[in-house]
């Protein structure tokens, strides 16, 4: 069973960066498509990147330009550089794996039955 622990989370001022970590335990995360999602307080979960097994990268257009999501199979972690924040990327994110998908749909949630506690992400104006 594979157990998924982000890190990385904190308060910054607009405009800096944070980088999240997602390790993998119990198991590999080589043949899964792997991502994050974000819900702030009030709001939807949402997707906003996910990269498949071979390395194709996707984004919610929110964030696209300003975040990169990457994988170390090796090491079994994700990362999500997020440069450029902003007030409204404020949210807890979680990472989460499912099988291997190719193009979408990344939605929902629930769909993903691999996922982490969360790491927030607070960013000031």
């Amino acid at each position: 069973q594979v157990q998924l622990e982000e890190s990385g989370g904190g308060l910054v001022q607009a405009g800096d960066s944070l980088r999240l970590s997602c390790v993998a335990s119990g198991g590999t995360l080589t043949p899964y498509f792997v991502g994050w999602f974000r819900q702030a307080p009030g709001k939807e979960r949402d997707f906003v990147a996910g990269i498949s097994a071979s390395g194709g990268a996707y984004y919610a257009d929110s964030v696209k330009g300003r975040f990169a999501i990457s994988r170390d199979n090796a090491k079994a972690t994700i990362y999500l550089q997020m440069d450029s924040l902003k007030p409204e990327d404020t949210a807890v994110y979680k990472c989460v794996a499912r099988a291997n998908l190719v193009g979408g749909p990344f939605q929902p949630y629930e769909r993903y039955p691999y996922r982490g506690q969360g790491t927030q992400v607070t960013v000031s104006s």
